[in-house]
């Protein structure tokens, strides 16, 4: 080393806190956000800013001596400076400070100068680095624990903590949610799915199980353009799901009844998950299909769920409201769903047939007259038939 590198060196040791008190006085007076930070940030940052200077002296005197400036530099700040201050805050903090030190040492020498703006490019690549890294590891962490929340969905195991870890993935359903089952190709473009879902203003968490994919939906609220006018109605699921459809591989795609909440929608991916497994016993069967369309196979497969949504949903009601409206619409599906043929048996006119299956219609949602709607029906009929007589015997043993 010749003895002008040597009293440069000298020279830039003796500087070294006059630097960094400037430093700190310049970030206060040209970065509004540093003077926002709390004490302690605002001590990590002056920390970072002083190991930069004290890193630039130490790779002035030797160059090779610094394998990896990042270590350096960033090594010093706490974990949670760089969640605190983006990247593009960290590059003008980077600027202010090699600002500081060209102005004070560019009137001495050249070399000195030179030697700064090289250091600090370094610096500057060193810190893009070390945001990458982070968000590399955040990523890697998201996809983990967005695994575990749809295999929590889809076990039904989930425990106190699911609500903390569904915020932490930054779920931005609000209120309804249902699960879509279909299958995949290993290599499934998850990030076109999202870009779809957020197209169809809905939240999705996605995971891919082997050949087996899952999302699980919610809608998103979205900011009105202009509050005056009246806002567009949001999709509906079914329609969602059809828009993401293309995301699948061929085969059954079957979307879960909606629930309330993302926290039971274990109870949409259970009916999906029993809907997936009995699809392709309906030869004509939409794609997607609802699970509740889905109930009779489902039903005949051993699925409790359906049989309990079967009886609830179709047999209690008709019964709590009409034991006629019952009758009727067993004869009418005993007879072939004939309109005449039921009305004989009943001794009514058919048009009092008619009636009653549009009063069935208005108290269950489903219509008897369609071939599909009437299985459901049949079958429903059939579930609760048995479930009462069951209860019947129990109740009779009992005694």
């Amino acid at each position: 080393m010749d003895r002008t590198k040597e009293q440069e060196l000298a020279w830039l040791r003796t500087i070294t806190g006059e630097l960094s008190t400037q430093t700190i006085m310049r970030l206060d007076d040209t970065l509004p956000w540093y003077g926002d930070m709390p004490p302690s940030r605002r001590s990590a940052v002056g920390l970072v800013a002083q190991t930069g200077i004290s890193s630039f002296i130490q790779w002035y005197e030797d160059p090779s001596s610094t394998p990896w400036i990042a270590s350096d530099v960033f090594g010093a700040a706490p974990r949670e400076l760089l969640r605190s201050i983006s990247l593009q805050e960290t590059l003008q903090l980077i600027r202010v400070v090699v600002s500081v030190v060209e102005d004070r040492v560019a009137p001495r020498s050249e070399a000195l100068r030179e030697a700064v703006l090289h250091y600090s490019r370094d610096v500057a690549f060193a810190a893009a680095d070390v945001y990458a890294r982070a968000a590399e590891a955040r990523g890697l962490w998201d996809a983990r624990l967005e695994a575990l929340v749809v295999d929590s969905i889809l076990t039904g195991e989930s425990d106190d903590e699911l609500p903390s870890r569904i915020a932490a993935l930054g779920w931005h359903g609000d209120g309804e949610a249902a699960v879509l089952v279909g299958t995949a190709e290993r290599f499934v473009d998850v990030d076109q799915l999202r870009r779809s879902a957020r197209h169809a203003g809905a939240d999705v968490l996605i995971g891919l199980q082997g050949t087996r994919l899952v999302l699980v939906l919610g809608r998103m609220e979205a900011a009105p353009k202009d509050p005056h006018s009246p806002q567009p109605e949001p999709l509906t699921f079914l329609e969602i799901a059809q828009r993401l459809a293309d995301g699948f591989s061929e085969g059954p795609l079957v979307l879960g009844p909606t629930v309330e909440n993302l926290v039971n929608a274990s109870r949409s991916a259970r009916a999906a998950l029993a809907g997936v497994a009995v699809a392709r016993s309906w030869r004509n069967a939409p794609r997607p299909v609802l699970a509740d369309d889905l109930l009779p196979e489902r039903a005949l497969a051993g699925d409790g769920l359906a049989r309990r949504t079967l009886i609830e949903q179709i047999y209690e009601p008709l019964r709590a409201h009409s034991g006629e409206l019952l009758e009727t619409l067993w004869c009418y599906l005993d007879n072939g769903r004939s309109l005449e043929a039921t009305a004989r048996e009943l001794f009514v006119h058919p048009n009092t047939v008619r009636y009653r299956l549009k009063k069935v219609s208005d108290v269950i949602g489903w219509n008897a007259t369609g071939a599909r709607e009437a299985l459901i029906l049949q079958s429903a009929l059939i579930a609760g038939s048995i479930a009462q007589h069951g209860g019947r015997r129990a109740a009779s043993s009992k005694k």
